[in-house]
């Protein structure tokens, strides 16, 4: 007796979009904008600024590599920088980790 009355309900046509809901992916752009202003043009800017330092590095520089080793740029390669850490100490680090070239006479002070 209800399950005859249960079939006989007639369901709601269901609504197909006829066309494309630009407002269903409003708040989805409005995140990729968000997110492309606060994290991605950051960073791109701080890579572009460290290439330049890079590019900019002369024999004689005092630096920071990324251990923090302090010292004074006594050769450098392609990929690499030879630098004096002590009187008769150098080490090799790479180049992409070079944190800071100091001001020249930055180490006198700190010895």
């Amino acid at each position: 007796m209800l399950i005859g009355e249960a079939w006989a309900q007639a369901a709601a046509p269901a609504q197909s979009p006829q066309g494309f809901d630009l407002m269903a992916f409003l708040p989805l752009v409005f995140l990729m904008v968000v997110f492309y202003f606060i994290l991605i043009r950051p960073q791109m800017k701080r890579n572009k600024e460290h290439k330049v330092m890079l590019d900019a590095l002369q024999k004689g520089d005092e630096i920071v590599a990324a251990g923090g080793l302090v010292g004074r740029v006594t050769r450098l390669d392609e990929n690499y920088i030879t630098m004096q850490i002590a009187n008769n100490v150098e080490v090799r680090v790479q180049r992409p980790s070079l944190q800071l070239v100091l001001p020249k006479g930055t180490i006198k002070n700190i010895e």
